[in-house]
Order: C-alpha cells, then structure tokens, then sequence
C-alpha cells in the first residue's frame, strides 16, 4: 500500500480553532506553489518504493479553493511521476459553500472520487462563531449535489463540544449528518490548541470548556446513532458503511508509507524514518534544491509508542504478537489494571479499548508508552 498527500495551505477565512498549517494570503501564490509542489513531487517521487499509487488525499488548507487549472496541473504532475492503481482511493477535502456545478464538473475531470465535507455543524450561529463561512443549508445542498454529480463516497466533518453546543444541537448534528445518505462520518470532540484564537479565548475567561459529562454522553450518543443507522466505528472519530472507510486515514494508523507533498507536510518510509516539510510557504516556493525539511529517525522507543498510539486509536487495537517479547510484556503489564476496570480487553490476542475506555484514551495511551 503506497499512498501520497498534499497539503494545500490556502484557506478564504481562518477557523477559530485550527492550528493546521495554513494561510489566507493567497494572492498570487497558489500558481507559483502548485509549481514548487510539482517539483518536490519529480524530486522525491523514489520516496516510496513504488510508483503504484493507492490512495491520494488532498487536503488543507482549503484545497477546494484551487482554480480548476491548477488542480488540473497537480494531476498532470501525478500521472508524470505515478501510476494510480484502478481502484485508487482519491479525496480532496471542501468546503461547502464551494461546492457547485462548475466546481464539480471540474472534479469530474480528475481521477477524484471522494469528497470530505467540512461541515462542522449545522448550527449556523455556532458556525458563525467558530469562522466558518458556509451555513447549514450550504452543506446540506452540496452533499446532494455531489450525489447528483455522481460521487456518492462522501464523508462529512462534525466537532462536538463547540462553545455554545447543547445536547439538543449535537443530536440535531449527528442525526441530520447521517440523514443526507453520506457514507462516512468524522466526527471529533473540540480540543483547545495553543495558538488559535479559541485557546486564547479560554485562557481570557471568554469561553468556557464543555463539562466533561456532557462531553461523554455526546460521545455515547454518537456511537449508539452511528451504530443504529448501520455504520461502523473503525477509529476512536471515524465512522462508515461497511467497506467505505477512509483507506487513505488507515494508512497512517498502519504504519504503512507515505508521501507527503507541500510546506508543512509530512512523510513516513514505513520503516522508521519520519519527514516534515516546514511550515513555511515562501520558503517552500523559493526552494531551488530539496525543500526545507527535518528528518527524524525513530529509536526503538519511539517505534513502540507510535505503534501503540496509532494501533490502539482503531477499533482491530493492538496486535500483540507483532511487538517483541519485551514490549508485550511491557504494555500487559500497564494494561492489566485498565483490563480489570474493563477499560481495555484483549480478544484474538489484541488489545482495545472498550466503549467506556475510549472516553479516555489519552491517557491510557499515554500510561502504555515508554518514557
């Protein structure tokens, strides 16, 4: 399994709480980036072994904000420099309010064959608060256009715990999301990332964090409706109809190799060696050789936490026979109390987290790492 991503760090308006990398000067910018993606994709296109392609992800940034030409270029550039496979799995994320005919009669030109929403919510209040520049409707109107354009693989984005969110909003959210016949649900709780305008918020007394009760029972009704309406929970936020989950996501948390293109984006040779493209565009651009980066080499520590966290994030958990003796014998130890509270359990000799385990798999996670 090979599979690339590109990051395209444009975006109309910044979120209040993002903290991906990205900007909203693009004036001028997106042809001469899309020129430098080019490059550092002739550049590194041996990064993976080989050049059979399985899943592509665009993703932002606000990659829905490319012009049709030069979206058009990047899949030229790809198909000089790979081979998608025929049943490539190939996403670009959006937003909603740039979803239309002309929009996806551009997408049909290309290899595209999945849409990731970011929704968010249906509030529009909440969405107004949060910066996003769509509304309710917007969404609703661009899941049926996808459909109508024949794209039926969409997933949708939603955040629980939002300032402002009542049980009664998050309901209404997760009911009407899987109401529009999509085929894959993300759905995250809010975390407060250092940086973004909302962490500040917080830390002015401007907002408040959702209680964490409310938080859990948020969590619980997500996974009972999702359950009831015939999806599958594949990872602590992913959710699909069967065989419609997100291959591309799963590479990561399979340790698999990737390629990542473009400023801020990162790479994985599936071995132990991890690459970060910096965040910085101009640079990015100005690059006449390899662009800037950093490379890290993972020691065995590090190999075993990144196993852990990324395994144990997945409904399939921890595969125990593929850690050594010393690091099973390690993780069963720290795992036992969390076994006996039935926060964890081990069935067909892998280890998960059970439905209570998952409200707090940070920090179980972070106990079953080594220092």
């Amino acid at each position: 399994m090979n599979s690339i991503y590109i990051h395209i760090p444009f975006c109309q308006s910044r979120c209040i709480y993002c903290d991906f990398y990205s900007t909203t000067h693009a004036q001028g910018m997106m042809a001469l980036y899309v020129q430098a993606l080019i490059r550092e994709m002739s550049r590194r296109k041996h990064y993976i072994e080989c050049s059979r392609v399985n899943t592509l992800y665009i993703g932002g940034g606000t990659p829905s904000l490319l012009p049709a030409e030069l979206l058009s270029a990047i899949f030229e550039a790809i198909h000089s420099n790979f081979t998608l496979t025929p049943d490539a799995e190939v996403t670009i994320e959006a937003n909603p309010d740039d979803i239309n005919n002309d929009w996806l009669k551009n997408i049909s030109q290309t290899p595209i064959n999945r849409i990731s929403i970011g929704t968010q919510t249906f509030d529009d209040q909440i969405l107004n608060f949060i910066g996003r520049r769509h509304n309710a409707k917007q969404t609703i109107k661009a899941v049926d256009a996808c459909k109508k354009a024949g794209i039926t693989n969409i997933s949708l984005d939603l955040i629980s715990s939002l300032p402002g969110q009542t049980m009664r909003h998050w309901q209404k959210d997760v009911d009407l999301a899987l109401s529009l016949g999509i085929t894959h649900l993300s759905a995250y709780t809010l975390s407060y990332e250092e940086g973004t305008k909302l962490y500040q918020m917080l830390i002015n007394g401007d907002i408040k964090e959702t209680d964490e009760e409310l938080s859990r029972q948020m969590y619980y009704h997500l996974l009972n409706t999702t359950e009831k309406a015939g999806f599958q929970q594949y990872e602590i936020s992913n959710f699909s109809l069967p065989g419609q989950h997100s291959r591309h996501n799963s590479c990561y948390w399979q340790g698999t190799p990737y390629l990542g293109l473009g400023a801020g984006a990162h790479s994985y040779d599936g071995i132990r060696t991890r690459r970060a493209n910096l965040p910085n565009i101009k640079a990015y651009i100005n690059a006449t050789d390899d662009v800037p980066h950093d490379n890290e080499i993972l020691n065995d520590n590090e190999l075993y936490n990144e196993f852990v966290m990324t395994r144990l994030r997945t409904t399939l958990g921890i595969p125990l026979d593929k850690l050594t003796a010393n690091d099973r014998q390690y993780c069963l130890n720290i795992a036992n109390p969390y076994i006996e509270q039935k926060l964890l359990s081990v069935k067909n000799n892998h280890l998960h987290l059970t439905k209570e385990g998952i409200f707090i798999s940070n920090d179980i996670i972070s106990d079953l790492m080594r220092s």
